[in-house]
């Protein structure tokens, strides 16, 4: 799903979590490629080169600081998988991937099952299976397009 509008509302995680029902308390997330800015200087800054965070924790950052994303890279990936794993593939990332833009896409992380793209706060992606984050982006967000038709376009 591909996401473009002129509010930018997608660069904030707090409208991302509405639209999906927060679905990301299912997850833990890797987070890499972060170009945050914060509006709460007293909470400290994701980590680099990657963050690792349950969808809760993350929940609760935003809920105190809901700052706007320019890049990041959300990859969720249900309980049961563990960090050490995780790290021993490739970290996603956003500016200059390629992937995204192909009639085929994918998720980059082979154990992740869901990928949120903030993408130069001029667009946000989602690559995943899960019909609730979809749906509900496509609700909240209606003039989303499916990234697979937009990148079959001349």
């Amino acid at each position: 799903m591909l996401i473009q509008e002129t509010n930018k509302s997608f660069t904030k995680l707090k409208n991302i979590f509405s639209a999906i029902d927060n679905e990301q308390n299912k997850y833990n997330w890797l987070i890499t490629e972060i170009d945050y800015a914060t509006f709460n200087k007293e909470i400290a800054t994701f980590s680099q080169p990657y963050t690792w965070i349950s969808g809760e924790e993350l929940t609760a950052r935003i809920e105190e600081d809901d700052g706007f994303w320019v890049w990041g890279v959300f990859s969720g990936f249900t309980k049961d998988v563990e960090l050490k794993d995780i790290l021993k593939y490739p970290l996603p990332y956003a500016d200059g991937y390629e992937g995204f833009w192909n009639p085929e896409i994918t998720i980059q992380h082979p154990l992740a099952s869901v990928e949120l793209v903030e993408w130069d706060s001029t667009a946000f992606i989602a690559i995943t299976e899960n019909q609730i984050i979809l749906n509900g982006l496509k609700k909240y967000f209606p003039t989303s397009q499916d990234l697979k038709k937009y990148n079959l376009e001349p």
